[in-house]
């Protein structure tokens, strides 16, 4: 029955993995423009934020040092080189900690070594409850307690 569970009839194609690093690369850009932001409301600027037509094509300008490219109205005073490559490497550096987080989450909970259809010990506490999971604790978990013998 488990063995079952672990084969998946569906075949691996590349929409997923596709989307997943799409879904990445958009999850970069916004961190690029949110270290932009972050140096320019140091700077003193406030917080700059491009339109969305210009998401994508005003990266090359901010890798250059340029903090108002893309801008549609770019502010007087915005942020040096120095202080936006450094405002951009540490939003890059928290978003790709949050990647890895949800990619580690996501692989043991949707990967190929995870079990399909059993519930945690949560999950069952919920459903169950604590009294019922302890009243027949023997049938859930054999091998960890016995069924007490009844004597007459």
């Amino acid at each position: 029955m488990q063995r079952d569970r672990r084969t998946n009839p569906y075949p691996y194609t590349w929409e997923i993995p596709l989307g997943i690093c799409f879904a990445v690369l958009l999850i970069l850009v916004l961190g690029a423009h949110a270290g932009r932001a972050a140096a320019n409301t140091v700077a003193g600027a406030g917080p700059t934020w491009p339109p969305t037509t210009q998401l994508f094509s005003s990266v090359p300008g901010l890798l250059a040092g340029d903090a108002s490219a893309g801008l549609a109205d770019p502010p007087l005073a915005v942020a040096t080189t120095g202080a936006l490559w450094a405002w951009m490497v540490a939003a890059e550096i928290v978003v790709l900690v949050l990647v890895a987080a949800a990619g580690g989450y996501g692989w043991t909970r949707w990967g190929p070594g995870a079990l399909k259809g059993m519930a945690d010990g949560t999950e069952a506490r919920q459903l169950l409850g604590l009294a019922r999971l302890r009243q027949h604790r023997a049938v859930i978990r054999p091998d960890l307690y016995r069924r007490r013998k009844v004597t007459r």
